[in-house]
């Protein structure tokens, strides 16, 4: 679906003006999700697809998700990556079924053997010239079929660092201008160019809408009141030394924390999720050894609107795929990965780690749930809103974790891409990062029809 025909959703009130009341509608109504569909996954923005590490060699891929329309990252004979829409030129087919694949030479829709390049060229027709019968040549494909009008839709593909993002806007600004300078040296200090080692990944179905889990990863002021694992054991506390940082469009953000110069333990005795008197039965869950690269911080949680976290936290790093699917559901993949140098020891540790997170991890069980329970909310009370006024109603950076200034921001760029100004006027009185945003294209121009059917 186009934005020329995507369904138009009703304005959206927001009861305070700003973004610190935030409407449950934007939750819940599904013409808005079908236009945050085509306006950041579709146009003008970079989506993450991967890690070069899952596709090492020529002949690898990967399949996933940018938004709701299922792609293929794979590598090529000649080492380049390509990504492309896993939907057959010919008749629609998803002819892609596996997640991952290696030794490819080509990949062939089953329905009528239609064959593509690594890079998703056509170069196959079954039958194109038609078949010989009684003397005479029958069927087959009109003279003027051109197979190079006819491959699979391509993706503008860039990597840095060893992860590898897309975009179906080939005019979306560079990867570096879109993330930001001051994003940019949190995710430089994660993919500083050392080679990654894939560990594992964990899948999980959520049933809430996708802006929660950035929500989430925007939010320190949870952590340290819902995950009795955080604040008992000292890994994430709002009395940690911390920053808030942001780019300039309020999209992206990174939470960043430092373990071990909290207040004393009697500070958060009064906070419900201590407790004192848990104990590990495995004191290794809490061997952390600090490494080089972190500089003075601990965890480091990095949201990249509007499809992925990178996650630092002691010694597990992992990245966090949100694919939407519906608006009230979306599926997230983790992908915990260490670095080709690390000794068996540090790999181990990172696993273990681990444990903290996915699906089931000491910690992050706590959000999908609460993400589920507050979807449930929303939908029972939709005229309703969310209160995100702690620490003011302002959008700016803090040195501190008790606000929710990043959840401001993150809506205040939301209103810009979703609320375009009513007039030539007022579109011209935006700045001007603004007045890109409010087109949905915050680095570049007006897409071409064309590229916004893609």
């Amino acid at each position: 679906m186009s934005a020329t025909t995507a369904p138009i959703a009703a304005p959206v009130h927001w009861p305070a003006g700003d973004t610190s009341r935030i409407p449950f509608a934007v939750y819940t109504d599904e013409q808005l999700h079908q236009q945050e569909l085509e306006r950041f996954f579709y146009q003008g923005h970079w989506c993450y697809v991967g890690l070069e590490a899952e596709v090492p060699n020529p002949g690898d891929f990967k399949r996933t998700v940018v938004g709701e329309r299922s792609v293929i990252l794979s590598r090529a004979a000649d080492g380049s990556l390509h990504c492309f829409e896993n939907v057959c030129a010919h008749r629609g087919m998803q002819f892609c079924r596996k997640r991952h694949g290696s030794g490819m030479k080509e990949f062939v829709c089953p329905y009528h053997q239609w064959s593509y390049t690594l890079s998703g060229d056509l170069q196959g027709v079954p039958l194109r010239r038609g078949v010989r019968q009684d003397g005479q040549v029958k069927g087959g494909m009109p003279s003027d079929f051109n197979p190079k009008e006819h491959g699979l839709t391509k993706l503008k593909v860039a990597a840095r660092g060893g992860v590898v993002f897309a975009s179906f806007d080939h005019d979306v600004e560079p990867l570096e201008d879109y993330l930001g300078p001051t994003i940019l040296a949190y995710y430089d200090r994660l993919f500083d160019g050392r080679e990654l080692k894939i560990l594992g990944y964990n899948r999980q179905r959520i049933p809430g809408n996708w802006k929660l889990m950035q929500e989430n990863i925007k939010d320190p002021y949870h952590p340290g009141l819902l995950h009795t694992w955080f604040v008992t054991f000292g890994l994430w506390r709002a009395d940690n030394k911390a920053a808030l940082k942001m780019d300039a469009h309020h999209r992206h953000a990174a939470m960043i924390s430092t373990r071990g110069n909290a207040g004393k333990q009697s500070e958060v005795s009064q906070v419900t999720s201590f407790k004192s008197s848990m104990e590990l039965e495995d004191k290794r869950f809490l061997d952390i050894v600090h490494e080089d690269w972190w500089g003075e911080p601990t965890a480091v949680m990095t949201t990249i609107f509007p499809s992925v976290i990178f996650q630092q936290q002691v010694n597990s790093v992992s990245t966090r795929h949100i694919q939407p699917d519906g608006h009230g559901n979306f599926d997230f993949v983790w992908t915990h990965f260490g670095f080709a140098d690390d000794t068996p020891e540090m790999t181990a540790r990172r696993l273990r780690q681990a444990n903290l997170f996915g699906p089931a991890g000491f910690v992050s069980a706590d959000d999908g749930e609460a993400i589920e329970l507050s979807q449930c909310g929303f939908t029972q009370k939709p005229t309703h809103r969310a209160l995100a006024e702690l620490g003011g109603r302002g959008v700016e950076e803090t040195d501190h974790m008790v606000t929710e200034t990043l959840i401001r921001g993150m809506y205040e760029y939301w209103r810009k891409v979703m609320e375009p100004p009513r007039s030539a006027a007022s579109h011209a009185a935006l700045p001007p990062e603004g007045a890109l945003a409010a087109l949905g294209r915050p680095g570049g121009g007006a897409a071409s029809p064309e590229k916004d059917a893609a």
